[in-house]
């Protein structure tokens, strides 16, 4: 479906409170200053701006990094998809969709659904411990706890963590902090034993855990 080249529909989930924030975009407002898309809580805001090479740079909130996602997209992708999605670099959420109004809005229920799902697993009740001003500087922080949470179950909803468990036998994948100085993690199966352990001693350290494919556990 071709969409009408002057406008189109973006949309984000704010990190800090999750609500849906979306707005319509023209082609000629867009050319002009950047755009800001602001949440009603104040605390994010998606922003927009259109290039010397005629495309649109857009810096995007994200639900799980503590810092925004930049992305550039052609004008031609921008204003002719129907559902153009923009994914988290670290976990590959989807963060940002752009496209027809209908398609957004559908996409954020979408969004929305398996979000609420994955935290609720997690044990994550509050989006916005996840954003805060020192979030990621201590292994210590709640913070790094429900991120490292987080990871565990999608690794292991994708199949990405590896034990020594038998195809008979159902993998239970828990972690703890490493005492005494607790700025290590050790994921462990709790059905076969086995374990790796992770340093956690700085932001960056937490932050690679982010981008992390696949565990294996010996």
């Amino acid at each position: 479906m071709i969409l009408d080249s002057k406008e189109t529909t973006v949309a984000y989930r704010c990190p800090h409170c999750g609500a849906g924030v979306m707005s319509v975009v023209g082609v000629f407002s867009l050319t002009g200053d950047m755009i800001k898309l602001k949440c009603s809580c104040g605390k994010s805001e998606l922003i927009l701006q259109y290039t010397k090479e005629k495309s649109v740079r857009i810096t995007a909130p994200c639900i799980i990094c503590p810092k925004p996602h930049n992305y550039t997209v052609s004008t031609g992708v921008f204003f002719s998809k129907e559902l153009f999605r923009l994914g988290c670099t670290y976990t590959g959420l989807d963060i940002c969709f752009i496209g027809s109004k209908d398609a957004v809005l559908e996409a954020l229920k979408e969004n929305e659904s398996m979000l609420l799902g994955m935290f609720e697993e997690a044990g994550v009740t509050s989006l916005d411990g996840l954003h805060k001003d020192n979030s990621l500087d201590s292994a210590d922080d709640p913070f790094v706890d429900d991120v490292i949470r987080f990871m565990l179950i999608e690794l292991r909803d994708e199949g990405n963590i590896h034990c020594n468990c038998s195809s008979d036998e159902l993998p239970r994948y828990n972690f703890e902090f490493v005492a005494p100085e607790y700025e290590n993690i050790r994921v462990f199966c709790e059905t076969c034993g086995a374990q790796v352990v992770i340093p956690m001693t700085s932001a960056i350290n937490a932050e690679a855990f982010l981008g992390v494919d696949e565990l294996y556990l010996k």
